[in-house]
């Protein structure tokens, strides 16, 4: 984790992470945010992960679909090596104080940061008028479940720390506002080589479950056999690999394959290069079809297991939520307290 500044040192460190449940499951989710969930447990900071059922139908979802993908999204955690009982595993919708503190937010947030967020712009389109006040209101039930945990550290893509920064302003401001250092004003993390993992069909795009091209990414429910056609008829070039990352400059796919690589292997890009340079992209993909196998196969065995117990995945995050509004209720009710709301104990 990045080191707290002095306006998040106050608060114990707490870790908050959240994924939305709406399936297919990718390696740029392994890589990006699940197999790092399960690394920060082992540091001994409080761990609250969160599949983030209410984000999820900002847009339609069928309700079928959606109960099956909190549960695969569950899978793939415990899967990935979550332990729920050294980090606490939940859905959303369990813990109302999260609509409850998202509200408070609505009303502490302004309009022109809201216009500002490129998710909104990206996911509604041109045809924007069209969307829900669910998606445009995104960021501020996000900072809620950042903040209700008074998480310090948050885990994201790149692709989200907008929305992290937006949180921090949102702190700010109630913060201001009602004269006290309340709310923390949390880091998000982002490292490592593959944070961002892009499409196997198209460097300059993020590897994504909602492509309509299945080629376009390896999900984790994949076989062996999959996995090693996707990664052999992945795009590159005709140029062997580098003698240096320079040489991967203007080179989006294949930077990509040497970033996922090196995430796999847990190394650099740069040690990866330093081995394969030289090679040509017909010998460098089967290594890394190899790696992607032995890395993905016992996670999708894992995921299996789980899946076929799907009460077993209910108790968990039922268990998980209790826990999760343990810490959660203090603090909404102070919140509520500072507002001059009364609430009948």
């Amino acid at each position: 984790m990045t080191e707290a500044t002095s306006s998040t040192s106050a608060f114990a460190p707490r870790v908050f992470s959240g994924i939305q449940p709406s399936g297919n499951l990718t390696l740029g989710n392994y890589l990006g945010a699940l197999r790092r969930f399960a690394k920060v447990q082992d540091t001994g900071v409080e761990t609250i992960y969160c599949i983030v059922d209410m984000h999820a139908i900002t847009v339609w979802q069928d309700p079928g679909k959606l109960t099956r993908a909190t549960r695969e999204l569950a899978a793939a955690y415990l899967a990935c090596g979550l332990d729920p009982a050294r980090s606490i595993l939940f859905n959303q919708s369990q813990v109302p104080g999260h609509a409850q503190l998202a509200w408070i937010f609505n009303c502490v947030a302004r309009l022109g940061w809201m216009n500002r967020m490129t998710q909104f712009k990206d996911k509604a389109g041109k045809n924007s008028e069209n969307a829900s006040l669910g998606l445009y209101a995104y960021p501020a039930l996000m900072a809620a479940d950042i903040l209700l945990y008074h998480a310090t550290h948050v885990p994201v893509g790149e692709d989200q720390k907008q929305h992290v920064e937006l949180t921090r302003d949102v702190a700010a401001k109630f913060n201001h506002d009602f004269g006290l250092e309340f709310f923390p004003s949390p880091e998000p993390v982002i490292e490592g080589a593959a944070t961002r993992v892009m499409s196997l069909r198209d460097g300059t795009k993020k590897m994504s479950k909602s492509d309509p091209s299945d080629m376009s990414r390896i999900n984790l429910t994949d076989d062996a056999d999959a996995i090693a056609q996707k990664i052999r008829k992945a795009r590159t070039d005709p140029e062997p690999l580098p003698s240096d990352l320079e040489g991967l400059k203007d080179r989006a796919e294949a930077r990509n394959l040497v970033n996922i690589y090196a995430a796999l292997a847990d190394t650099t890009p740069e040690a990866v290069i330093a081995e394969h340079a030289g090679q040509p992209f017909s010998a460098f993909k089967p290594a890394l079809a190899d790696l992607a196998v032995a890395h993905l196969g016992p996670i999708t065995a894992r995921m299996t297991e789980y899946l076929g117990d799907p009460a077993e995945i209910d108790r968990i995050l039922g268990a998980g939520a209790d826990r999760a509004h343990a810490i959660a209720a203090p603090i909404l009710d102070r919140t509520y307290d500072i507002v001059g709301m009364i609430r009948s104990r």
